[in-house]
């Protein structure tokens, strides 16, 4: 580590806010807060040098496979990991705060199917990798189940109970959206017993938070549920300027009868940033291979004149009546609304030697989705076999509003290894003006057949009509009614604890909006259709659990063709996505516990596409995942851990002139949790990129960014 990196993650000094409570927890604990350790954990006891306080242990296992947790799978309602024939991911809320995860590539930074294309703090905030495919930002994202866009929003994982993955094609369970899958977000939802707590954290270089989380139940009988969470973040990011954010969530219940239930949840979450990270294009870079990796931090990259400042809104509501125990009714609305400004630069980069044009998009967009469903779910037997019916219905519409005063074009010139000395303030007030809307409409049902007591079968269809409109540029139409999404599946149960199963799916996803920059910028493209073809096994044992499966995504391909440095986004030919992933845990004895998961994806353009038999963007040959950790058994309540992933190397345009090498980044953690007073005390730590690897990471075809440099956070959670 250079002598600046050094100065860039030392701890500054904390605002007068954050004093009093650090003081706080030094005198609860008896020692500073600053050198806690932190992670779930262990059996109790009493410590010696602190009398008052009691050390409590847990062996529940929050880091896992969660194949009997159960997760939202649209139309196929709610079901445990271990019956649902797709390959899935859960992470829960603590996983989150043990590793304390602080953008979406790091949430399932230990499944090996899954890469990091994401930065905390820009526009490429929800980009992700899943099985070589990007997850679609208008339709791959949902909370609790219910859509909305998710370009340049980076969600408070601290306010989050679970975040699943459903890998794959989500076209019978959600509707439209691409192959790469569907990551949901479960909110922290009203609890039975008042439970409230206070979290102090501090992440490199110098960002403060602060946490509030109260729920419990009211009313007679304790008819009303609430959960009340509180975000403020503020300070300075390694890789921007400044974060000033304020995030609140609201979940209540009523249970208005013993069968009709009502829920309302919302999210308001406002983010500003400043000077964060540009993006780095190679659109019109002709050498052989890439620059020399630049460290993540934004020191040479950044003034205070770039901005990304986002606003998202969700209200959701519903009612669930519970016919009798085997049939049951709902229906749910959700409206969102995000508004994002965003005045960044791209650096065109031209040679290996590091030289770069300077582009800056200085624009504002916002979109609004709306949704209603009515789903019935019910169990019933015909003869010898037993049903499990899921049937419904559902409206959506997407609006987007992009400017059309906005300001696009080159300020200068430089080199990423010299400090960027350009600047461009915005000074526009932006004319927002309606850009395309999408509709849809589905009627689905799916059925799952008990042919006995080992062997089942599943059978689903959604009908879907689809219509969208462009408005600017030019009128970019689509309308296609009664597009059928079918789903198959067979599954059989060698014992209780183990499934093993063969589906198959297919979806039809939206025509991507072209991002700025290209020749058809802001068109609205036409739909593509995908099949899955998944051959898997699931197994769940008191000491050990484990997945597996082999797959076969066909998809009509995407990609740049670049012309004279410009570049246009065509449809041609199709993609071919196929591999193998494993994923594992083992516990041995009641101190050890290692995970660790594999893929490898076989990727080519196929059928006509002008880059035959190439790599497919963006798609790693294999990556390789694995984590350790351990319960110290000398100090009960201590837990640490390690864990590391490489990934390997990706082809940065469809072309396959330029190759983004293989890399592999390791982080450290530790949990401490312990009573004080009687109150539950939880100490964190992470140390991410423990070798401050430096590396370029994909982002999008012909994107690329610097890899997260080496970095600490610290929690102290006090609960009530």
């Amino acid at each position: 580590m250079n002598h600046a990196d050094t100065r860039a993650t030392r701890l500054r000094a904390p605002k007068p806010r954050h004093l009093a409570v650090l003081a706080h927890v030094a005198v609860l604990t008896g020692f500073p807060a600053a050198a806690a350790l932190a992670q779930e954990a262990a059996a109790g006891a009493e410590t010696q040098s602190l009398p008052a306080v009691t050390v409590s242990a847990t062996a529940v296992d929050d880091a896992g496979l969660q194949l009997q947790k159960k997760a939202s799978t649209g139309a196929l309602g709610s079901r445990t990991q271990l019956d649902t024939p797709y390959s899935t991911t859960i992470v829960t809320g603590e996983d989150l705060a043990d590793r304390q995860v602080s953008k979406l590539g790091d949430v399932f930074a230990m499944d090996a199917s899954v890469t990091d294309n994401s930065n905390a703090y820009n526009s490429w905030s929800s980009y992700l990798t899943v099985r070589g495919l990007q997850v679609d930002w208008q339709n791959g994202f949902k909370i609790n189940g219910l859509p909305f866009v998710a370009y340049g929003i980076t969600l408070p994982y601290e306010h989050m109970e679970q975040v699943e993955l459903l890998k794959g094609l989500p076209g019978f369970m959600y509707g439209f959206g691409t192959p790469g899958g569907i990551v949901n977000y479960v909110t922290k939802k009203p609890t039975d017993t008042f439970t409230a707590s206070f979290e102090l954290g501090y992440r490199a270089a110098n960002v403060w938070s602060e946490h509030i989380d109260l729920g419990g139940r009211a009313g007679p009988d304790n008819m009303f549920g609430y959960r009340l969470n509180y975000t403020h973040e503020e300070g300075t990011p390694y890789n921007a300027r400044n974060v000033n954010r304020d995030t609140v969530s609201l979940g209540l219940d009523a249970r208005l009868t013993k069968d009709l239930t009502w829920t309302f949840d919302s999210i308001y979450h406002d983010r500003r940033t400043t000077g964060q990270m540009p993006s780095f294009s190679f659109w019109t870079y002709t050498d052989p291979a890439l620059p020399a990796a630049v460290s993540g931090r934004i020191r040479n990259f950044a003034g205070s004149d770039q901005h990304l400042n986002t606003n998202l809104q969700l209200y959701t509501t519903g009612l669930r009546y519970q016919v009798n125990p085997d049939w049951a009714v709902s229906t749910n609305y959700s409206f969102s609304k995000v508004n994002r400004s965003r005045n960044e630069s791209l650096y065109g980069m031209i040679n290996q030697a590091g030289d770069y044009t300077d582009t800056r998009y200085d624009t504002a967009q916002n979109q609004q989705v709306g949704y209603w469903q009515a789903m019935l779910e019910g169990k019933f037997r015909t003869g010898p076999f037993g049903h499990q019916l899921v049937a419904g219905l559902s409206w959506q519409k997407q609006i987007d509003r992009y400017d059309n005063n906005g300001f696009a074009g080159t300020i200068g010139t430089g080199n990423i290894f010299e400090p960027n000395t350009n600047t461009y303030f915005s000074s526009t007030a932006f004319n927002k003006v309606r850009n395309s809307d999408i509709t849809q409409k589905s009627i689905f049902a799916s059925d799952t057949v008990q042919l006995s007591e080992r062997w089942s079968v599943l059978a689903g269809l959604r009908v879907t009509n689809f219509e969208q409109n462009g408005y600017v540029p030019a009128a970019t139409n689509y309308t296609k009614n009664g597009v059928v999404t079918p789903t198959l599946a067979l599954m059989f149960k060698p014992v209780p604890a183990a499934t093993v199963y063969a589906s198959y799916v297919e979806a039809l996803e939206p025509g991507s909006i072209v991002p700025d920059g290209y020749t058809n910028a802001r068109q609205l493209l036409s739909p593509i259709r995908s099949k899955q073809y998944e051959l898997g096994v699931k197994a769940d044992q008191q000491k050990w659990s484990a997945t597996a499966a082999l797959f076969r995504i066909e998809r009509g391909a995407e990609y740049d063709s670049v012309s004279n440095g410009v570049p246009t986004r065509v449809q041609d030919g199709s993609s071919i996505y196929q591999g193998v992933e494993l994923a594992g845990v083992y516990r041995l004895g009641s101190q050890w516990e290692f995970g660790g998961s594999a893929m490898y994806l076989d990727t080519y353009y196929d059928k006509g596409n002008a880059n035959l038999d190439n790599r497919v963007a963006g798609a790693p040959e294999l990556v390789l995942a694995g984590r350790i950790s351990y319960l110290v058994p000398y100090v009960p309540g201590l837990r640490v851990g390690v864990d590391g992933k490489y990934t390997g190397n990706i082809k940065v345009n469809a072309t396959n002139t330029l190759d983004a090498g293989g890399y592999t980044v390791f982080n450290l953690g530790a949990t401490y949790n312990t009573r004080v007073y009687g109150k539950d005390l939880t100490l964190r730590a992470a140390l991410n990129n423990l070798t401050n690897k430096r590396y370029w990471g994909y982002q999008y075809e012909n994107y690329l960014q610097p890899g997260d440099p080496r970095s600490v956070s610290l929690t102290a959670r006090i609960a009530y």
